[in-house]
């Protein structure tokens, strides 16, 4: 194994569920706000993932009223509390940018 690896291996985290592009997840982050942490969720489809070992992420795409509003996860982050897979999704890209540009009932 590489060195690089095996100091990776502590920052792993464990409880990752599997999920791939064009899946509807519910990241739960936590957020601080002053001296307060709470839990913030964050539900949308997943357009991209890529990386691996600790630098993997992955974008997720929601809409929020009129706008589209996309975020990049660190995959193991430790703000992240938890995923949710909500719904399996069947698409035949490896790369759903094209939902960017749709709104309402296209995408």
């Amino acid at each position: 194994m590489k060195k690089i690896e095996l100091i990776e291996k502590d920052y792993l985290q464990k409880s990752i569920p599997e999920f791939n592009v064009g899946d509807e997840v519910k990241i739960h982050l936590k957020v601080r706000e002053g001296d307060k942490t709470r839990v913030q969720i964050f539900q949308g489809t997943v357009i991209r993932r890529r990386g691996r070992g600790t630098n993997a992420t992955f974008n997720v795409l929601k809409e929020v009223r009129d706008d589209m509003v996309e975020k990049v996860f660190l995959l193991h982050s430790p703000h992240i509390e938890k995923i949710q897979v909500i719904q399996k999704g069947k698409v035949r890209r490896a790369k759903l940018y094209h939902l960017r540009a749709k709104h309402g009932v296209k995408s």
